[in-house]
C-alpha cells in the first residue's frame, strides 16, 4: 500500500508538472497575440475598457512591388517569403520598446508609446526600429528571384491615439484615431528603402537632436492637405546601435544574442557582408542617392515653429 501511495504521488506530480508546462505554451501564445495586460484581463473575463495614450509613435511598412512579385509566383513561394521577412522583423524588434500590432498582407504596423507607456522615448524607440528594419529587409531572399531583394516603404507620425479590444470571436487589439490614419499615409507616400516622418515626429526626434533628418517638403496628403514631412536618414551617434551586422540572416537559425554595445566588429566582416549594409549606421546615405544628397538643404535645425504641418518650407 505504501509503494502505491508513493508511485501514485509520483504520477501525480508528473501530471501537475505536464498541466503547469501546458498552461504556460498557452498563456504565451495568448500573449504572442495580445499585451499581457489585456490577455490577463480577458483570462479573467473582465471586460476589457479602451485607453486613451496622449503620444505614441506608429510606424507602418509595406513591400515596394509587392502586387508584382506575387503575381510571378506560386502562393506558397509568397507565403514564404512573407514569413521568412516576419520571422526576421520579429526578432529585431525585440531589442526595442515597441509592440507589434498586425500584419495584413505585406503591411507591417507597429506602435511605441502602448500598451505600456514610455515617456517621450517611443519616437527614439520607433526611429532606431525603423532604421534597423529597413536595413535588414535587404538580406530577405524572394523565393523565385534569388538575385534580387525586397525592398521597404516605411512611414511614421507621433501623436494621440485609442487602443482596445475590437470582437468576440478571434478578439484583436486595435488601434483608432487620426494618428493611425495619418502614419500610413506617411508609408503610403514613402520611397523605396526611405523612411517618411511627419512634422510631429521631426519634433519628438529634435529634442536630443540625436538624428539626422532631411526635409522632404510640402507634400499633398490624401484627407490632410499639405503637409512638411521629412526623410529619416540616421542616426548621428552610431555607438548607440544595440545590434551588431545586419547581415546574412537566416531564417532557419535562431537569432544570436547581439554583441555588446562597444565590442569591436572588424571591417573585414562588414565588408563580406550579403547585404550592402554593415551596421545600422553605415547606412546612413546608403538611403539616400547622390542626386537627393545633393538637394538637401544647407541648413538642417530650421525653427521649429515654421515646421509645423501645413507650413511653407523655405528651400
Amino acid at each position: 500500500m505504501t509503494e502505491w501511495i508513493q508511485d501514485y504521488a509520483q504520477s501525480l506530480r508528473e501530471k501537475t508538472e505536464d498541466l503547469k508546462r501546458e498552461r504556460r505554451l498557452a498563456e504565451d501564445l495568448l500573449h504572442q497575440m495580445l499585451p499581457k495586460t489585456v490577455a490577463k484581463q480577458l483570462r479573467q473575463n473582465r471586460h476589457v475598457k479602451a485607453e486613451s495614450y496622449e503620444k505614441v509613435t506608429i510606424f507602418f511598412s509595406d513591400i515596394v512591388g509587392f502586387t508584382t512579385i506575387s503575381a510571378s509566383c506560386t502562393p506558397l513561394q509568397v507565403v514564404e517569403m512573407l514569413n521568412n521577412l516576419y520571422m526576421c522583423f520579429d526578432t529585431r524588434i525585440d531589442s526595442y520598446d515597441v509592440y507589434k500590432v498586425e500584419t495584413i498582407g505585406d503591411a507591417y504596423m507597429v506602435v511605441s508609446g502602448l500598451p505600456e507607456r514610455n515617456g517621450d522615448k517611443h519616437a527614439d524607440e520607433i526611429a532606431k526600429m525603423s532604421l534597423d528594419l529597413v536595413a535588414a529587409v535587404r538580406q530577405v531572399p524572394i523565393p523565385h528571384m534569388p538575385n534580387k531583394r525586397l525592398q521597404l516603404r516605411a512611414g511614421i507620425h507621433t501623436g494621440p491615439c485609442v487602443a482596445g479590444i475590437v470582437g468576440y470571436k478571434m478578439p484583436r487589439y486595435c488601434l483608432f484615431g487620426d494618428t493611425v490614419n495619418t502614419a500610413s499615409r506617411m508609408e503610403s507616400t514613402s520611397l523605396p528603402q526611405k523612411i517618411h516622418a511627419s512634422s510631429a515626429t521631426y519634433l519628438a526626434l529634435m529634442k536630443d537632436n540625436a538624428y539626422e533628418l532631411q526635409l522632404r517638403g510640402e507634400i499633398e496628403v490624401k484627407g490632410k492637405g499639405k503637409m512638411n514631412t521629412y526623410w529619416l536618414i540616421g542616426h548621428k551617434n552610431y555607438s548607440v546601435q544595440n545590434d551588431s551586422l545586419v547581415c546574412h540572416w537566416n531564417p532557419n537559425i535562431s537569432r544570436k544574442k547581439k554583441a555588446p554595445v562597444g565590442s569591436n566588429v572588424s571591417i573585414e566582416n562588414v565588408e563580406n557582408c550579403g547585404s550592402s549594409f554593415g551596421t545600422l549606421g553605415s547606412m546612413v546615405g546608403a538611403l539616400q542617392g547622390e542626386q537627393e544628397k545633393e538637394e538637401r538643404l544647407p541648413e538642417q535645425h530650421h525653427d521649429k515653429s515654421s515646421l509645423l504641418p501645413g507650413a511653407v518650407s523655405h528651400s
